[in-house]
Formats: C-alpha cells, sequence, structure tokens
C-alpha cells in the first residue's frame, strides 16, 4: 500500500490503529483488557483512532472542551463533546478519547454505542480516509476504560504524540522517496529540445536538492528510531519530543519542495490525477497533511528549540 501511494486508504484502513493503539498498549491499566482490544484491532474485526483534536483544541491539547464527568456511584464517566478532523473515525468501534475532568485533563477509550455518531468530513484528499466529525452525547464509558492516570491525561497525550509524530514522519520520508524514484525515471526518458531531461543541467540540479533533502532527513529518522528502540519509554518521551519534533518539520519542509520541483519537473502531466503524473499529482495534493496533522511546523519548531535551551548547559550560556 505504500508503494502505490494510496494515503487515503492507508489512513482509513490503519492509520488511526497506528497512532492510537499505541496509547491503549502503553497505558491501559488492566493487562486482559489491553490483550483484548489489541486482539480485536490487529485481527481487524475492530477498528480505533485517536480522538483529540477539537475545533477549537489541536496542538494546544489544554484547550479541551470534552467533559467527561464521573457518575455519582463511581463506576462510569459521562461523556459530552465533539472531535474533529479525525483520522478513520468514520468506520471506528473504539476513539481514544481525549477529555477534561475534574482536576485535569484524562484519556479514555470509547466505544462506538448509544451516544456516538460519526460524520464524515470532505478534505481534499480522499475519502476513504474516513476523517470524521464525532459527536459524544450523554455516552456511558466505564472507569476501566480510562488509560494512565485521571487528570494526568497529559501525560498519555504528549508521550502518544512522541509516536504519532514519528509514524508521519515515516510516511512524508517514503512519500518523497517515491517522487523522486518518479521524477528520474521521468527524466531518464522525456525528451525536450532533443534531449532527454535528464541532460539538462537545471533539471539535474532540481533532482540533486530533492535527493539530497530526501536522504539528509532519512538519516535522521534512522537515529532517532535507533533512540526509540533503545530508550525506555519514558525516557523517550522526556528527550525524543523535541529531536522528533524538528525532524516532522524538516520533513514536512523538504516534503514541500519535492512536491513544487517534481510538479516543474513533470508539467502538465504532474498536475493530471491519471496517467503517468498520477504519483505527482497526488503528492502535490496531499503532502500538505503531514505538515498540519501531528502539530503544525512553526508549533513543532518552537518545540525542538524550548527543549533544546531547556537541556542546555547552563554554564555555557
Amino acid at each position: 500500500m505504500a508503494r502505490i501511494m494510496a494515503r487515503g486508504a492507508q489512513d482509513g484502513n490503519m492509520g488511526g490503529m497506528t497512532i492510537g493503539l499505541t496509547a491503549v498498549l502503553n497505558f491501559g491499566n488492566d493487562p486482559v483488557w489491553k490483550q483484548k482490544i489489541a486482539d480485536e484491532v490487529f485481527s481487524g474485526k475492530k477498528k480505533l483512532c485517536l480522538a483529540i483534536t477539537e475545533a477549537f483544541a489541536g496542538s494546544d491539547v489544554a484547550g479541551l472542551r470534552t467533559t467527561a464527568t464521573k457518575t455519582p456511584d463511581g463506576k462510569h464517566y459521562i461523556v459530552n463533546g465533539t472531535k474533529k478532523w479525525i483520522t478513520n473515525g468514520t468506520f471506528c468501534d473504539y476513539f481514544v478519547t481525549g477529555v477534561k475532568t475534574d482536576k485535569g485533563l484524562s484519556v479514555l477509550l470509547i466505544e462506538r454505542g448509544e451516544g456516538v455518531e460519526t460524520k464524515p468530513i470532505k478534505t481534499s484528499y480522499s475519502p476513504t480516509a474516513g476523517t470524521a466529525y464525532i459527536t459524544f452525547d450523554n455516552v456511558k464509558v466505564p472507569v476501566e476504560n480510562l488509560l494512565g492516570r485521571e487528570n494526568k491525561g497529559i501525560e498519555v497525550i504528549l508521550s502518544n504524540f512522541n509516536h504519532e509524530r514519528w509514524v508521519m514522519i515515516c510516511a512524508s520520508i517514503s512519500a518523497s522517496r517515491k517522487i523522486v524514484e518518479e521524477c528520474l525515471k521521468w527524466a531518464n526518458q522525456r525528451l525536450v529540445f532533443g534531449k532527454r531531461l535528464i541532460d539538462q543541467p537545471v533539471i539535474r540540479l532540481k533532482l540533486a536538492k530533492m535527493i539530497s533533502l530526501v536522504e539528509a532527513n532519512q538519516a535522521w529518522l534512522e537515529t532517532i528510531t535507533y533512540q526509540m528502540c533503545h530508550m525506555p519509554y519514558k525516557q523517550q518521551a522526556r528527550h525524543l519530543a523535541g529531536p522528533i519534533a524538528l525532524l516532522k518539520q524538516s520533513a514536512t519542509r523538504a516534503a514541500h519542495e519535492v512536491a513544487d520541483e517534481s510538479v516543474q519537473i513533470w508539467g502538465g502531466r504532474g498536475i493530471t490525477q491519471t496517467g503517468m503524473g498520477k504519483y505527482i499529482e497526488m503528492f502535490n495534493r496531499t503532502y500538505k497533511f503531514d505538515a498540519i496533522l501531528g502539530g503544525a511546523e512553526e508549533v513543532l519548531a518552537d518545540l525542538g528549540v524550548r527543549q533544546a535551551m531547556r537541556d542546555f548547559p547552563k554554564a555555557m550560556l
């Protein structure tokens, strides 16, 4: 699926699971319950999504307005509110949901049922992504569905951001690499003024820039991936948020350059949804999603610099 660049279908099929199931596995309080959810999701019997973003709360998770109030017997939460731009939410059975509780934020796994309504949102890529507007109307959720600690949900959300952004970085770099490959093949066969495109210095310069950006980000990604695989989860959350944020910003900036230059190389075919340039057209139409979802470039750049300053040796300042 990655090779055919079916971005919407990829997100609709497993995008929510990839960024949401990690919160269940890392913060679920009952091992048996966690395993049940994982088995249902991995088998394809159930779908799961991450439902944090709201109309007025994106990277600023402190602004969440969806509420969860405990029942008098303390056995359930009553959830009310809305979520917006939730990837594959249209098709989901489980929603990993950020909510406001009495003394802070919490994260609940909400199962589709009475009071849960999803509506598709039309975006500039495919409806197969299942991007959704979700309404929770007096939804009853067992307290056992709490992920992490009550009122400490910010720990769950921010820790999970690292994994979410890492996944998006992988997708962005992979797609950029595919576009460079298509451009190399096209430049080798397309004849202009009696010469192949690849024989034109200006085209080689464009390709050199594209290749350099992709390979630099790939090398950085491999370094961060190694660190993630060899650090305890809490240590990752403490030390890698800044580097991952900066890499995502770098990868999506690179994707912007790759999209722009690839269309120039392909010409009219690069803005046509069918034919040889279809991958170029789709990338140019969808690459921007990674620059917004999971944190806008400006927010992530600021986060990276703030963490760098926090960890900078004070004696050297």
